[in-house]
């Protein structure tokens, strides 16, 4: 059985990423991108279906006892450290993979002793192709290979293994100081084995790696581990020889403990773009910030019809979903989808956060030539014909079409940055684009705020509220002083939160005892607080004044944390659980604003080229 979600610890090169639980076993490992077949997927079925696992033997007692074991990560790295508290003694296992020098991944784990002996047993099972495939093995010089179609993988250790239950398994002992090393390399089957690796080497390049890119933070704030933890975690998720960032390595973690909500997140979300970019930028990492930029471009490049609201981790623009009907899923949740189906959904608001990153960047000094401003007039051209058209929505909801009020905001926001880009020189139908963003603002205003409640709605006409409104703080859509931005960010904490969290839309009553939000967003179940939303509403209570209600939320989102440090993509209240794909970019990257917004640090770094002024007295018109 799977560990719980947030007992999973994330190590990684850059360019795939493996879990690794508080039982010693890494349960998911997809090679040799983040995207491809896992040959470890017992996260999402059982040991049957791929995993490693390197503990304390049970003659040393249960393993593991929760109180025996602790972790943490070494210093500001990737490299994972585990501790065993035994009966006959101490042990620790180092697991982290090498950021690459070539095309072959690696996976290291050293076993250390720290204190008297302990007895160790390491089990390994690899399955290709999401747990389905069993490999062909062979063992050559205390080497393990295991070959199957395009992929092999070699297991070099100075244990011995022996063939038992379709594994290989070790028994070994530890004394207080030895070093007992296990090094796992991938290369397409058809290919010579790649040279070994000596882990010792490659450990002392890791800690050397994530200790020179540490330094370069620029925060040193209250939050600064909490901080730095994000970044890191945002280093790992990005696809090194691209720039793209994903939104988390794995895919169809339950968002609803039993449920059909499971969806794969192993590609890169434009929405993504502006908020990470922020991130980056505000705490000194622009060679990343420039490199996702560059990503983005890339991306988009091509007809304005054809943007997606998603990418691959190279560019990739078919992401077909499938069901893997061999695997059961996370606590019997299925089904396990590889794909992701809302590629195909339009979504008006990635015009705006396109158009608002390529604007921040511009602005932070990153690369901006006359190809980047003719890519943002041909998006704009394109909204213009179609930004007053339903669409699916931030949240990819596969239910029907409506006018939700974000999606307009966010409309606003790509002709808003365009006109501030032309008022700096840039060529331009500066007129009618003004004319546009005031018609859109007066449209928001109008149809998508309630006055009878004194708040923004989900979308035209409805009752329902929606966090995702809460930008219109962040974007400059309106000021913070703004009675009507004021009272919408009240409504929302009174209305949407639940036992300290915030919901992502309003759930009727039969959702929450369990019934289904189908009539919200076309699917069954219900789900946990959505954590981006949470920290959306710190940075919201943080700009209309009420500065301790903002750092008492964000304290408290802090400790849902896990013992690492991660966060994945919801917090169920019901459950006291994290739930959904981990670790997530959409939280950690909030979070990271949140902190910087606290502390008011480098303000000068805002997603707002510039403040938006209050309307005038009986007018919902924008200013230019």
């Amino acid at each position: 059985m799977a560990d719980l979600i947030e007992d999973y610890a994330l190590i990684g090169d850059m360019q795939t990423a493996a879990l690794v639980g508080r039982t010693g076993s890494v349960d998911w490992l997809c090679l040799p991108r983040f995207d491809s077949d896992a040959c470890f997927a017992a996260l999402l079925g059982d040991d049957h279906n791929g995993q490693w696992r390197i503990c304390p033997t049970a003659s040393e007692g249960p393993v593991p006892r929760r109180g025996e074991v602790s972790r943490q990560y070494v210093g500001d790295s990737l490299i994972l450290q585990t501790d065993w508290q035994t009966m006959s003694g101490t042990v620790r296992v180092l697991d982290f993979m090498p950021p690459r020098q070539d095309i072959a991944p690696v996976l290291v784990r050293i076993v250390v002793g720290i204190e008297g002996a302990v007895e160790m047993e390491s089990v390994f099972r690899v399955r290709f192709g999401y747990g389905k495939v069993t490999p062909w093995v062979q063992r050559h010089n205390g080497m393990i290979r295991a070959i199957a179609g395009p992929d092999s993988v070699c297991l070099r250790s100075p244990v011995r293994m022996a063939g038992r239950n379709m594994a290989h398994e070790a028994a070994f002992t530890v004394k207080a100081g030895d070093r007992v090393p296990f090094v796992l390399t991938w290369h397409p089957s058809h290919l010579p084995l790649s040279e070994p690796v000596d882990a010792e080497d490659a450990l002392e390049a890791t800690t050397r790696f994530w200790s020179d890119w540490s330094s370069g933070c620029t925060y040193t704030g209250t939050y600064r581990e909490a901080v730095m933890r994000s970044l890191i975690t945002l280093k790992a998720l990005t696809y090194e020889p691209t720039g793209g960032i994903v939104a988390a390595p794995t895919t169809s973690l339950p968002e609803d403990i039993g449920g059909v909500r499971n969806w794969d997140y192993r590609y890169c979300w434009l929405r993504d773009a502006t908020i990470t970019l922020e991130a980056l930028l505000r705490t000194g990492y622009t060679e990343e910030a420039d490199r996702w930029r560059q990503w983005l471009g890339r991306a988009v490049a091509g007809d304005a019809r054809d943007v997606q609201i998603m990418y691959g981790v190279g560019g990739e623009r078919r992401l077909a979903e499938w069901e893997v009907g061999w695997l059961p899923g996370y606590e019997r949740s299925a089904p396990v989808r590889i794909g992701n189906a809302a590629v195909d959904q339009r979504q008006l608001d990635v015009y705006g956060e396109v158009i608002d990153a390529l604007t921040l960047a511009r602005q932070a000094g990153c690369h901006f030539d006359e190809h980047s401003w003719s890519l943002q007039r041909q998006l704009l051209d394109f909204l213009e014909k179609h930004w007053h058209e339903p669409d699916e929505g931030i949240w990819e909801v596969r239910g029907p079409r409506r006018h939700f009020v974000h999606s307009k905001v966010m409309a606003w926001v790509a002709f808003d940055r365009a006109i501030h880009l032309m008022e700096q020189g840039h060529a331009g139908p500066l007129q009618r684009w003004q004319s546009i963003r005031d018609e859109i603002h007066a449209q928001v205003c109008d149809q998508g705020y309630d006055k009878a409640r004194g708040t923004f709605t989900q979308y035209y006409g409805s009752t329902e509220l929606d966090a995702s409104v809460l930008l219109i703080l962040e974007v400059g859509f309106l000021p913070p002083d703004d009675e009507r931005a004021i009272s919408t960010v009240r409504t929302i904490k009174r209305e949407l939160m639940r036992d300290g969290l915030v919901l992502r839309y309003t759930q009727p009553a039969k959702a929450v005892t369990g019934g289904g939000l189908a009539d919200v967003d076309g699917l069954p179940g219900a789900e946990g607080a959505f954590l981006a939303c949470s920290f959306w509403l710190v940075n919201a209570l943080y700009e209309i004044g009420e500065r301790d209600e903002a750092v008492a939320i964000f304290e408290r989102l802090l400790a849902l944390r896990s013992d690492v440090g991660l966060l994945s993509e919801e917090y169920d209240p019901r459950y006291g659980r994290q739930v959904g794909n981990t670790p997530q970019a959409f939280s950690h990257v909030p979070l990271i604003q949140a902190a910087l917004n606290i502390e008011g640090h480098a303000r000068h770094h805002t997603r707002r080229p510039q403040r938006r002024k209050r309307p005038a007295a009986g007018g919902d018109q924008a200013g230019s």
